[in-house]
């Protein structure tokens, strides 16, 4: 039997990753974890170092330019949740040699052109062509940024009666590759217009701007307790996840979970994937001080960003417990396989459009 597409699962990870991790540093201050988007390292001088790591990719849905974009907002979403900026990457590409050295420019254009202005510089790095695989995968690359250690913010910080937020809602990347994957079975479903609004979800594949808005000075003080970005897994494996990091549990209520016409349509097209399982890199999860809800909800729509509030930290065991309108709740201690990998591997093999 072939081993599942995507992530590993908290159980692989548990087995296979989390005993192995070389030396033990006390400078540690956040290491690998589940629910934990980067690392966080102890510097002099009451100062710490953000980490994160992630694959870069070319989506040929998306073409050469907007894949690179999205790769460079993966990574930057990620550090964000520390609330510390990104500065520094390094960037390592194994490309395919089919891949030419036009394209490849106008991929690493693209690219440098979004470091900039993420405000990212370019420090290391390594790039080579070696023979072709079936993998959209290029490489991989790491993110930097240094920070006051009073300021920075882990998953583990949330606390009981911290209120839960989710910006934008489910499905926001599966909807964005659907719309420029399968427009013509997304059109049946949603209409040409719907289609359209659809594929300008691509800006929305980034939680950079949730993150500076709640880290910003438009709020008096800081309200976020605890930032984490919903990828793989969708907005329930991460709700999931960031209960699991903070070791309580979040009592969510599923009917308030934003899930827009697009994203429903999109993950039926994909072949009826569930919206609240899957692809979900765009939804900022953040837990917020209690009765500060009202206001960060503010501030992010003056921004621009949807965004409601789900639910509630609660004393428990870092699980995830979702409560449906008709009033019954299921407790979920795993998270569901997400369906989007096998769903676009489909998509790609039979030539839906």
């Amino acid at each position: 039997m072939s081993a599942p597409l995507g992530k590993l699962s908290h159980a692989r990870f548990a087995r296979h990753i989390a005993p192995h991790l070389g030396a033990r540093r006390d400078d540690i201050l956040a290491g690998p974890g589940v629910g934990r988007d980067c690392a966080i390292v102890r510097l002099p001088v009451g100062r710490v170092m953000a980490l994160t790591t992630d694959p870069l990719s070319i989506v040929p849905a998306l073409g050469l330019e907007a894949s690179a974009r999205l790769s460079c907002h993966l990574l930057a979403s990620d550090l964000w949740t520390s609330a510390i900026a990104p500065q520094y990457a390094t960037v390592s590409f194994d490309l395919p040699a089919s891949l030419d050295d036009d394209d490849f420019d106008t991929y690493w254009l693209a690219m440098s052109e979004e470091w900039e202005a993420l405000g990212v510089a370019v420090v290391a790095g390594h790039t080579g062509r070696y023979p072709d695989g079936e993998s959209t995968l290029i490489g991989a690359a790491t993110l930097i940024g240094i920070g006051d250690e009073d300021a920075y913010l882990t998953p583990d910080a949330a606390r009981p009666g911290d209120g839960v937020i989710v910006t934008k809602g489910c499905a926001i990347e599966a909807t964005a590759v659907a719309a420029h994957l399968v427009p013509a079975r997304l059109g049946e479903r949603i209409g040409a217009g719907g289609v359209e609004r659809a594929r300008g979800w691509l800006s929305r594949v980034s939680v950079v701007e949730d993150c500076r808005t709640l880290l910003g000075p438009t709020l008096e003080r800081r309200v976020a307790t605890a930032l984490h970005d919903a990828t793989e897994g969708g907005v329930l494996g991460g709700l999931l996840e960031l209960a699991m990091a903070s070791r309580h549990d979040l009592s969510i209520e599923r009917a308030h979970i934003p899930l827009a016409a697009e994203a429903r349509g999109a993950c039926e097209a994909l072949g009826g994937i569930d919206p609240y399982w899957t692809l979900a890199e765009g939804a900022l999860i953040a837990t917020v001080k209690p009765g500060r809800a009202m206001a960060a909800l503010t501030a992010l729509a003056a921004a621009g960003i949807v965004a409601a509030e789900v639910g509630v930290v609660v004393p428990g065991r870092g699980q995830l417990i979702v409560r449906e309108e008709d009033g019954t709740s299921t407790t979920i201690a795993e998270p569901e396989p997400d369906p989007y990998w096998p769903a676009y591997e489909r998509a790609v093999r039979e030539g839906w459009s």
